[in-house]
């Protein structure tokens, strides 16, 4: 008896030696989803995933992507390689999009690009790249700005409370489809550089002749619907109107709007610092929109997004130096004073322009910020994490 346990004991050490047994150092437990990463190797981003939008935004509109790609162009990285134009966005450090939404633009004659379903088809790829969304509410059949603000034309036999419900349903069905997708909103714009309203004659601000009767007020009740629309499908959306010129002081603007019974929680700004006023530098237009957000900030309480920001990118060196001094600035902000800068539509590059443009004797954009070879140029780099 005492024999056969001697034997067993020793089968046991030595089936434990064979096995290694526990003179071996411990290995570690691998992370979930993969094997121990190697210490000398740096973590890469998870560009799966969107960032907080609680950092700064290091966005771009990006709109004219799939009419571009539509029409053959191809977007490219570094090293030449092909990507959808969301991915590469992506990968060269943007963490957000914006994109424009127009009520009927086969009525003006530009075909489906930035209606419903376009800007449903785009939104569902940038999300699919990690990138947060802004969707941008032009309430017009084409372009609105401080040049034009035309009516829809399905809209223009409206009745004023009719137009208020026509606001209201177009936000809530274009948003409600995003939503049905899974497509989260983190910020929504209600009219597009509404500097004299939106929406003419019913939400116009003012003519010629000073502001008019009730313009004030009929333009806030239009946007308070556009508003409350955005509110009810994504609650916690930051919703907000948009002005241009953000070198501009623009306080007794927002005074007057809010004495008007509009709400807002951020507020949106352009800023083309060697386009939006020859009488002055680059360089002052930059320290004038900085001081311009920070005013802003102060009085009404809620951060600004600059969420149209461009460069003339023929000198690319003076480009990206203009580019890298704004947005070095903004940044040092902080994102309770100034929660982000959208670059607006980097991807155009060569001589491209929508083909509607052409009878109209329109020229291609000079602050698409590609390379002529459609590479990112190096005017981006500063959007960069």
């Amino acid at each position: 008896m005492k024999k056969l346990s001697l034997l067993l004991t020793l089968f046991l050490a030595l089936s434990t030696a064979a096995c290694g047994g526990n003179d071996d150092p411990e290995q570690p437990t691998p992370p979930p989803g993969g094997d121990t990463e190697k210490p000398d190797e740096p973590s890469k981003p998870d560009l799966s995933q969107p960032e907080p939008i609680t950092d700064f935004v290091r966005g771009a509109d990006i709109s004219w992507y799939t009419e571009m790609a539509a029409g053959g162009k191809k977007f490219y990285d570094a090293q030449g390689t092909a990507h959808d134009c969301p991915a590469l966005m992506r990968s060269i450090g943007m963490n957000a999009v914006r994109l424009r939404v127009w009520v009927n633009p086969e009525r003006k004659g530009c075909g489906s690009y930035s209606d419903a379903a376009d800007v449903l088809a785009k939104a569902k790829a940038c999300h699919a790249a990690g990138l947060n969304l802004m969707i941008d509410f032009h309430f017009s059949d084409w372009w609105a700005d401080p040049s034009r603000q035309d009516m829809p034309l399905d809209w223009a036999d409206k009745d004023f409370d009719g137009l208020c419900t026509a606001v209201a349903d177009h936000v809530r069905s274009v948003l409600t489809d995003l939503k049905q997708a899974g497509l989260p909103v983190a910020w929504v714009q209600v009219g597009n550089e509404t500097r004299n309203g939106m929406m003419h004659p019913a939400g116009q601000l003012w003519d010629n002749k000073g502001d008019l009767p009730n313009g004030w007020k009929q333009f806030a009740t239009l946007y308070m619907a556009g508003y409350n629309a955005a509110k009810e499908v994504y609650p916690e959306a930051f919703v907000m109107p948009h002005l241009n010129h953000a070198y501009e002081d623009n306080l007794w603007w927002f005074d007057k709007f809010k004495a008007a019974g509009a709400q807002m929680d951020m507020i949106a700004l352009s800023h083309y610092p060697q386009a939006d006023n020859d009488a002055q530098t680059w360089g002052a237009l930059n320290e004038a929109a900085v001081a311009q957000i920070k005013k802003l900030q102060a009085r009404y309480g809620v951060p600004v997004v600059v969420s149209e920001f461009g460069v003339k990118v023929a000198n690319e060196s003076l480009a990206t130096q203009v580019a890298k001094d704004f947005m070095t600035k903004a940044r040092a902000l902080g994102v309770k004073v100034c929660a982000g800068v959208f670059y607006w539509e980097p991807e155009v590059y060569g001589s491209w322009r929508p083909q509607w443009y052409v009878p109209l004797g329109w020229g291609a954009y000079d602050m698409g910020a590609f390379t002529s070879t459609g590479r990112p140029s190096k005017v981006l780099e500063p959007w960069a994490k």
